[in-house]
């Protein structure tokens, strides 16, 4: 029954009756029913019921640490997951025949479903059912001495063996090429800090420690260089010691505060590959019952799965040590460095080109940056510096996710893929996302208990077009995830240089944001008597731009997301985190959503940006127009210096004059409200009497930059449909092949000046067209943007709110009026009674002209953008 129904229509209780209860009638009495025990755990377990089944659900017991599996029970709803899931495969492959893959385990994930596919137990060849590669793995043991075979299954080694030099796994050689790159820090430290609270025995700690370094011997490795290459240096174990500081005396506070600062030092102290140790303890004494153990080690030795193993070895050691019995941990089949050798032989010819070629073409055409927005630009070569920010997310969403995932095959971390992989594309603006994503690497049941450096990178490349449904896009990347763990074994280091992507020093090639899914598992959760509580210890560092690592536990999902400090700031990656879990959340609800109807911010969020940010309310002279602010300004302060130009200068009762004598002979020529102007002037005295005379008899000006090739001027003009230019004498000929009246502000003065010198009415009004100043016309052809008076006055007002100039104030005109920003530096201090001071045509490119011109103008205001202060700051006197 269960099996034949979809997921939602599963009974929650089953009631077992010796008959149903009927109405005299002879009907169902449904009053007289019995009331489920909904609380009462629902038994549909089915034993196996053949030797095949029989080994499936030994093994699956195994893998999922759980106490029995029916041959019904769906893998991943037991906590299966893809790590999991590829041990398992692996497994399957060593004890029984069959073509059993991941793909399998995901289409197929019960033992019922899965063992039609595997030979009847006993069956020729079932034994041998490991590849070649498992076999080379292990003949290694044969060829070692009694010597060595007695160290390796765990007798006292021996101190004067030298130390031994082995071939670096294609892992290894690219931490070590990037050490080399970058220099020695702390980018791949590898910190776990533990409150230890309870009775410790601190001599069986060490001595737990001491017998972890001597059974796995990548924590006692170094790099060497050979041939411009590096090598593995083992050394041989030459005992430990645990160091103590005591921390006791200190008062709680600083106690607390110390125990910070040394978690954090930790981290962050550098590894010396060549000389070592790459691994290093410590154990800080605050009380008789509560210690911090540090532990910390290069990535070159270790991963998140090897930390699992020695929290896991650590624990049984310390056990046995303190209750002075011998320790009962298996001999470890293999040694790291027969996994490096074994996986150099394996990965080249035919059988590398076949996985390259996969990768080659699952990625053809990626781009080669993902172009989030940042907050401040990518600088030409990363830093590695870093911060984490924490979250978590309730278990009633890991909930809802994980049933999400199972009612489409995938697993917690394809939905979360997913989900990020939706909020990436969002925030870059494309529909091709390319993750990198961390994988266990040990394809081989022989390095399961090994520690040292296997895990892989993955790039996971989806397409998200065609706006599907969450479930659609899930779709999609299961079949991406899945494709990436059959193809997993090439090393990213291999990858890059294979594809040989376009390299830069500012960002990581392939992908710059990872997803990591922490086993919550991995962590001891106490020692024999201790309890354990893990504390945060940060290295300061980020690898790539953004890494969001999860892990998913009883109360639900605790995440960090690391991320690179030149590029975010703390408040961008605290909003990146509320989205992903406004996403997530979403998507949970109904996963049958398109993606463009997910919505990224949450109720709270979406009222701060439409409502509170949007409260932009402010009193001004919403009818006012620039010119009319000015004529106010002109009643104001008649005599004062209103514009100055090399060694003339113009008070505002004769700039007022002279613009509107231009204005009425503007308004002969038929120039109004929405009547373009052109204006093609150097700046001068004439260029503001020009732009005040137009605005005034209300027109709109258009500037034409004299410096502008003559194409396009003539296309501006065209475009904006001039009707009157207004030039210089000197630039007539600029203006040649525009057939429209032109009128020169100095040469045609005489005749201007004859016009009356009060102010106009126009009839203009604030919602009346000011100006058009077009684009620059990057992206194809100039686009004129028309801006009207009410617009630029609201920008004006908000401007001396928040600045604030008067009288007394100087303003350098600089800009080129074919620019925005020449709009304040013009119009702003007419209307505040400040006096504006017009550079000299080219001015604007000469930074010691300009520093000379503001110390003698006694400039007080100014628009500038860094580039150009670098001069001022080289110059400055440092008194």
């Amino acid at each position: 029954l269960q099996r034949s129904l979809p997921e939602h229509m599963v009974p929650a209780a089953f009631v077992a009756l010796d008959a149903l209860p009927l109405s005299p009638n002879g009907k169902l009495d449904r009053r007289a029913l019995p009331a489920p025990d909904f609380a009462a755990p629902v038994d549909t377990y089915v034993a196996p019921r053949t030797p095949v089944e029989e080994a499936l659900a030994d093994i699956w017991a195994q893998v999922l640490g759980v106490a029995r599996v029916g041959i019904r029970d769906d893998f991943f709803a037991l906590g299966g997951h893809s790590l999991l899931a590829t041990r398992l495969v692996w497994r399957i492959r060593e004890a029984l025949a069959g073509d059993v893959d991941l793909v399998s385990l995901f289409e197929s994930p019960t033992i019922e479903a899965i063992a039609p596919r595997l030979s009847p137990l006993g069956a020729p060849g079932a034994a041998a059912a490991g590849d070649a590669s498992a076999q080379h793995l292990l003949a290694t043991l044969e060829d070692l001495s009694d010597d060595e075979l007695d160290r390796l299954l765990g007798a006292t080694a021996d101190d004067a063996v030298p130390a031994r030099t082995e071939p670096a796994a294609f892992a290894q050689e690219r931490l070590w090429f990037l050490d080399r790159m970058n220099g020695t820090r702390a980018l791949y430290n590898v910190p776990e800090a533990q409150r230890l609270t309870g009775a410790l025995d601190v001599p069986a700690l060490e001595r737990a420690l001491g017998e972890i370094v001597r059974r796995h011997e990548p924590l006692r490795t170094t790099l060497a260089e050979a041939e411009g290459a590096p090598v593995q240096v083992i050394a041989p174990f030459s005992g430990f010691s645990l160091p103590v500081d005591d921390l006791s005396a200190l008062p709680p506070e600083a106690r607390e505060a110390e125990v910070r600062r040394r978690v954090d030092e930790d981290a962050r102290q550098p590894f010396d590959l060549a000389a070592g140790p790459l691994f290093r303890a410590a154990l800080l004494r605050l009380g008789e019952r509560e210690h911090v153990l540090l532990l910390c080690t290069h990535h070159v030795a270790t991963d998140a799965w090897s930390m699992g193993v020695l929290f896991r070895e650590l624990q049984a050691l310390y056990a046995a040590f303190r209750a002075g019995a011998a320790p009962a941990l298996a001999p470890l089949p293999v040694r790291y460095a027969d996994y490096a050798a074994w996986q150099r032989e394996q990965l080249r010819g035919a059988a590398l080109e076949r996985q390259v070629g996969w990768w080659r073409e699952r990625l053809a055409g990626a781009p080669a940056r993902l172009e989030l927005p940042t907050d401040r630009p990518r600088p030409a070569a990363q830093s590695f510096r870093g911060a984490r920010e924490d979250f978590d997310l309730p278990a009633g969403l890991l909930d809802g996710l994980r049933a999400l995932g199972r009612s489409e095959g995938a697993t917690l971390y394809m939905v979360v893929l997913a989900a990020f992989q939706l909020l990436l594309a969002r925030y870059a603006g494309t529909d091709d996302v390319v993750v990198g994503s961390a994988i266990a690497g040990r394809t081989r049941p022989e390095v399961e208990g090994l520690i040292g450096f296997f895990v892989n990178t993955l790039a996971l490349r989806t397409d998200l077009s065609g706006d599907p449904t969450f479930r659609g896009l899930l779709r999609r990347v299961r079949e991406v995830t899945l494709g990436a763990y059959q193809h997993q074994e090439v090393p990213i280091e291999r990858l890059v240089e294979e594809l040989a992507p376009g390299r830069s020093l500012g960002h990581s090639p392939l992908f710059q944001v990872m997803l990591v899914h922490e086993d919550a598992d991995l962590a001891a959760a106490s020692l024999a008597g201790v309890e354990l509580r893990r504390l945060p210890a940060d290295t300061g560092t980020s690898k790539f731009d953004l890494t969001l690592g999860f892990g998913a536990g009883a109360d639900g999902i605790d995440g960090s997301v690391e991320y690179a400090t030149d590029l975010f700031d703390r408040a961008t990656i605290e909003r990146m985190i509320g989205q992903l879990r406004c996403v997530l959340e979403q998507v949970s609800a109904d996963g049958d959503l398109r993606l463009s109807a997910v919505e990224l911010t949450g109720e709270a969020e979406r009222r701060q940006v439409l409502e509170a940010w949007n409260a932009t309310d402010a009193v001004y002279p919403a009818d006012a127009t620039l010119h009319g602010l000015f004529e106010a300004q002109v009643i104001e302060s008649p005599d004062a210096v209103a514009v100055v130009f090399e060694d003339e200068s113009l008070t505002y009762a004769e700039l007022n004059a002279r613009a509107n004598r231009l204005a009425h002979h503007l308004r002969t020529l038929g120039v109004g409200p929405e009547v373009r102007v052109g204006l093609c002037l150097e700046r001068s005295l004439e260029m503001v009497v020009a732009l005040l005379g137009v605005l005034k008899a209300g027109g709109a000006y258009v500037p034409l930059d004299p410096g502008y090739p003559a194409e396009r001027i003539e296309t501006m003009a065209a475009d904006s449909g001039v009707a009157v230019l207004l030039t210089q004498d000197r630039l007539t000929g600029v203006l040649s092949t525009i057939a429209v009246p032109t009128i020169r502000v100095d040469a045609d003065w005489e005749t201007i000046a004859a016009a009356s010198a009060e102010n106009p009415r126009s009839g203009v009004t604030a919602r009346n067209l000011a100006y058009v100043i077009y684009t620059s016309g990057s992206t194809g052809r100039p686009k004129g943007v028309m801006n009207a008076h009410g617009g630029v006055v609201n920008r004006l007002c908000w401007m001396q709110a928040e600045y604030g100039i008067g009288a007394g104030d100087v303003v350098l005109q600089k800009t080129p009026f074919s620019f925005d920003v020449s709009v304040w530096e013009l119009f702003w201090p007419l209307q505040q009674g400040a006096t504006l001071v017009m550079a000299k045509p080219g001015g604007h490119r000469d930074p010691l002209y300009l520093q000379e011109e503001i110390e003698r103008r006694g400039v007080t205001t100014l628009h500038f953008v860094p580039s150009m202060l670098q001069p001022f700051v080289e110059t400055a006197d440092p008194a």
